[in-house]
């Protein structure tokens, strides 16, 4: 019997190509919105190499965030990382098409962020153990402590998958985002043991260089308002950043999904807070939509409204300009909790022209 590393790569390959050959069936089991959408990128991962052994060993990402991390965890490796969440959507809130399916199957490895998040995800996973398919998984969320998210969760969404009652959000947090980081590099270093000293390195500098200091100028900014209360027209997903940095983040839509509901009530608890702490700058998520910001612009003393992101998704402008977690966070988060807070007047926050851009933003 033909037991050789070549053989191997070639019984693995076969696999996943009698899978992929039905990938219209397996998208049955993925996909449940017939609105889908394919990954941004439309090179599929085995004309790469992908788990042909011909070229670079791919991983697939379920997120932005962890694709980020990821991409910084390879650099200088022959790894690839491509991430699968098409540009202008949120990373929680879509279904893909069989073409994504096709490429989590023939990836060497999917990076995900634990159960009970992305539906879909869930589902592919489920799909790769069923079938055998050797494609390695890597949780970004392994070991990471969460948070109870009961407080401001929606009653109707208690028990969120098999995370009960807990905040998934946990990379807004720099401290809980260095695990997840960790995690990557050791599932990246099993998959290429090769590269696994120059992938726990870039880790290290990653962990030390960019997440410490975004830990400090996130810290930074808290510390010096004198107010600790943030009015969020947007959905509940920045817990982590009150938690960590000892402020209340008041989310205008409770549900964990950006395309929540927003109800009368959650309008009329919103102008309370606002009246409450004299807030003048509310913040609004960037993919979510405008229209509670502006009635609530209309209808209480708030002069604007600022984007805030939770990492969960990126705009075609941010991708030209290559940004990252990094660069979203000092361009579009920070600036916003600066003006929020109180710190900073619009004109005064982020680069040049920012304001210009951001306030009141379509």
């Amino acid at each position: 019997m033909d037991d050789t590393p070549q053989s191997r790569t070639r019984d693995r390959f076969s696999r996943r190509r009698a899978i992929t050959a039905g990938a219209g069936l397996l998208a049955t089991g993925l996909a449940g919105c017939t609105n889908s959408v394919g990954s941004s990128d439309t090179t599929p991962a085995s004309d790469a190499g992908g788990a042909n052994g011909d070229g670079p060993t791919v991983a697939v990402a379920s997120f932005f965030s962890f694709y980020d991390f990821a991409r910084n965890v390879v650099d200088g490796t022959p790894l690839r990382v491509k991430n699968l969440v098409p540009t202008g959507l949120h990373g929680h809130g879509w279904e893909p098409n069989a073409s994504v399916t096709k490429e989590i199957v023939e990836a060497d490895a999917f990076l995900h962020v634990g159960p009970g998040f992305q539906p879909w995800a869930d589902r592919a996973i489920q799909t790769l153990e069923d079938d055998a398919v050797d494609t390695q998984l890597i949780n970004a969320r392994e070991g990471v402590e969460m948070v109870d998210l009961a407080a401001t969760l929606d009653p109707e969404e208690e028990g969120v998958g098999k995370q009960q009652g807990k905040d998934p959000h946990f990379w807004l947090d720099p401290d809980r985002a260095k695990k997840s980081v960790d995690n990557i590099a050791d599932g990246l270093a099993k998959l290429a043991p090769d590269q696994a000293n120059t992938l726990r390195t870039n880790a290290e500098t990653y962990k030390s260089d960019t997440l410490e200091r975004i830990d400090r100028d996130y810290r930074a900014i808290f510390d010096a308002a004198d107010r600790n209360v943030v009015q969020l027209a947007a959905h509940n997903a920045f817990q982590y950043i009150g938690v960590k940095y000892d402020a209340e983040m008041v989310p205008l839509v409770t549900n964990l999904a950006a395309s929540g509901d927003v109800k009368p009530s959650d309008i009329t608890e919103a102008k309370a807070v606002i009246e409450r702490n004299d807030i003048d700058y509310i913040a609004n998520g960037v993919f979510e939509s405008r229209k509670p910001a502006k009635q609530l612009l209309d209808e209480t003393r708030v002069a604007g409204y600022l984007p805030v992101t939770p990492y969960a998704g990126v705009r075609e402008d941010w991708v030209e300009n290559d940004w990252g977690y990094e660069e979203i966070a000092y361009n579009i988060n920070m600036p916003t909790f600066e003006v929020v807070l109180g710190n900073k007047r619009p004109e005064e926050a982020g680069p040049d022209g920012w304001a210009d851009e951001w306030l009141n933003f379509e």
